[in-house]
């Protein structure tokens, strides 16, 4: 078995859940992105090709109730965020692409964020 790099295996996963994972006008794509320092989420309609909105960690909005919070404090706030944006667009059901990513820490963070907040996914 040959050994892959971090970033090769998340690739790998990210392209086997996109096989599945399909954002449509009804129901669109809510993508997580995390880096080492920020998290990034976009809500995408893959019918179009159009990102229906965005947040993340780096908005100027949200700059204040960041300050001094843990990274898994600060995606729960971002999937808080996100969720609002959404229903401002009467956008209430989505799928959850984790873009490779392992379903534990932030991006579960995000995740329950959106739920708490109203989305449906």
């Amino acid at each position: 078995m040959a050994s892959f790099s971090r970033i090769t295996r998340r690739n790998r996963i990210k392209v086997a859940v996109r096989k599945k994972v399909r954002g449509t006008e009804e129901r669109p794509r809510l993508c997580v992105f995390r880096s080492n320092s920020n998290i990034y989420v976009q809500i995408i309609d893959d019918s179009k090709g159009a990102t229906l909105l965005s947040v993340s960690s780096l908005s100027k909005e949200l700059e204040g109730q960041i300050k001094g919070k843990k990274p898994v404090e600060v995606s729960h706030l971002i999937g808080t965020e996100t969720a609002k944006k959404a229903l401002e667009k009467n956008i209430k059901n989505v799928v959850f692409d984790r873009n490779g990513f392992l379903y534990h820490g932030r991006i579960k963070a995000v995740a329950d964020g959106a739920r708490e907040a109203g989305l449906n996914f």
